[in-house]
């Protein structure tokens, strides 16, 4: 029996493949990541009748791979991009205000004034916070959402840092940005709120080929093909678009973080920022994580030729993080102390500058030679925006009559989002010893939130995989609860 409304899961997937088969509708999109995921419930809130296809599963590629801030683009503001940072500090009002503000909390954020921090990175930092503020308040975000920034005392970074160096230390500079729980999760959220307005969300299901009316398609589990007919398209598949529409050039850029110990750092209760040294516009910054983890991030390295299925952080890339990370540290943490790493493909759009770190951060909604239309680039915290571009794009190109978006004023679901997942379960609950994930929340993911495997319960739904030990731990479990869960529903 298919689950009623924003619920998703296996047997829901398989009745509406069936019906994909025979139906024409308004908008297919393909790509289940977070750009891909916005533009179905933008298109399904605005009453279209709307597909999405996905070759692998929901956050499976860039998206789960961020640094979970929802930000409002103190970068952008060093570097003279406020068009960017207003884009990104008016998103995050919404997000922040009334998507989803139960998955995301204001996190603070320490910029330390050790020695190995300039006075002129101290004052950059200090000058961008307080813009930033400003961006804040023209946002009209509220300051009980997200207090100001301030200077504090040696003492204040101490208590909210631990691991920070005391000797030489000259205080630092407080602010406020938004965190995401986690990044699939709002993947997730997005696709199952779609859902929940009559969006079909089909995962395991691969694009062979896309015309401006459709998609030539397959079953990852099966391989049974066949056509999917839509009224107009909308490619959203990240670093791989360029595969569909060969009009588009991706310039893919790794992002790797490194995996640390909450304990290792003194528990943190606000993240570090640290000025890479030389620059007043590039930081690192090392973030409390569920878990009782810290990701330590993040890098911005070229990354061309073939597009991996999964990005592989490289040991150089690890060696920057620990080497700029240790210039503020009383401890230094070493290579053995790292608990994983992860990395993700940021899909920008080349415009032949000589770094990734110089490519704008700004989106790109362009309509492919083939009919289709092809959205890239941007940031995670701007893809409402990003979405809302691309279905008027597909609206105004194919003639659909469609009112404007709503997603502003759209909240997100919020069932499941906090009791399966407590740190203060019964430990008889837990998938094993040490990590805070219960099994009602496993048998929620493939209930409720479409988890067809164990991969996409340790690795999307939950965290888990991040720490490969922990995975290890965990794995039998999962698989067990992932199989008999489907059971009842097959």
């Amino acid at each position: 029996m298919i689950a009623p409304g924003a619920a998703l899961n296996a047997e829901r997937r398989r009745v509406e493949i069936a019906r994909s088969a025979e139906e024409t509708v308004d908008v297919l999109v393909v790509g289940g990541g977070i750009t891909g995921a916005g533009v179905v419930l933008d298109a399904a809130a605005r009453g279209l009748r709307v597909t999405l296809i996905e070759a692998e599963d929901l956050a499976f590629g860039t998206s789960r791979f961020s640094s979970k801030l929802v930000h409002g683009g103190l970068r952008y503001l060093a570097t003279g991009d406020f068009a960017t940072a207003r884009e990104s500090a008016i998103e995050r009002h919404h997000l922040m205000s009334t998507i989803a503000p139960h998955l995301i909390h204001p996190l603070a954020q320490v910029l330390p004034f050790s020695p190995s921090v300039s006075i002129r990175q101290r004052a950059a930092g200090a000058v961008g916070m307080t813009m930033g503020d400003l961006l804040r308040m023209h946002a009209r975000t509220r300051r009980s959402v997200l207090p100001g920034p301030r200077p504090v005392s040696p003492r204040t970074v101490l208590r909210l840092t631990p691991a920070v160096a005391p000797r030489g230390l000259r205080g630092g500079m407080l602010s406020f940005d938004g965190q995401l729980i986690d990044d699939a999760r709002l993947v997730v959220a997005v696709a199952r709120t779609a859902a929940g307005l009559g969006a079909r969300i089909l995962t395991r299901v691969r694009a062979l080929a896309l015309r401006s009316d459709g998609a030539s398609v397959e079953d990852a589990i099966t391989g049974e093909r066949w056509e999917l007919r839509a009224r107009s398209v909308v490619n959203a598949t990240g670093v791989w678009a360029g595969t569909l529409d060969p009009s588009i050039t991706v310039r893919p850029s790794r992002g790797t973080h490194i995996v640390l110990d909450a304990a290792q750092l003194g528990n943190p209760r606000a993240a570090l920022t640290i000025p890479l040294e030389g620059s007043i516009s590039r930081y690192i910054f090392a973030l409390p994580q569920q878990l009782g983890r810290v990701i330590v991030g993040l890098t911005d390295e070229d990354a061309p030729g073939p597009i991996p299925r999964v990005a592989e952080p490289s040991e150089g890339e690890i060696s920057f993080l620990l080497a700029n990370v240790n210039r503020v540290l009383a401890n230094p943490v070493r290579r053995d102390q790292v608990r994983g790493a992860f990395a993700g493909l940021r899909p920008l759009v080349d415009s032949d500058t000589a770094s990734t770190a110089d490519v704008s951060r700004r989106h790109l909604v362009a309509t492919s030679e083939a009919g289709f239309v092809t959205v890239l680039g941007g940031k995670l915290t701007t893809y409402r925006r990003m979405a809302e571009d691309a279905v008027d794009r597909v609206l105004t190109a194919r003639g659909i009559s469609a009112p404007p978006s709503r997603t502003t004023t759209l909240p997100l679901v919020r069932d499941g989002d906090v009791d399966t997942r407590s740190p203060h379960a019964d430990a008889r609950a837990l998938v094993a010893d040490g990590i805070p994930v219960t099994r009602a929340a496993v048998e929620f993911a493939v209930r409720e939130e479409l988890a067809l495997t164990a991969e996409d319960v340790l690795d999307r739904r939950t965290r888990i995989g991040l720490v490969p030990a922990d995975r290890a731990r965990a794995a039998p479990v999962i698989e067990e609860i992932v199989a008999e869960t489907l059971d009842g529903l097959l």
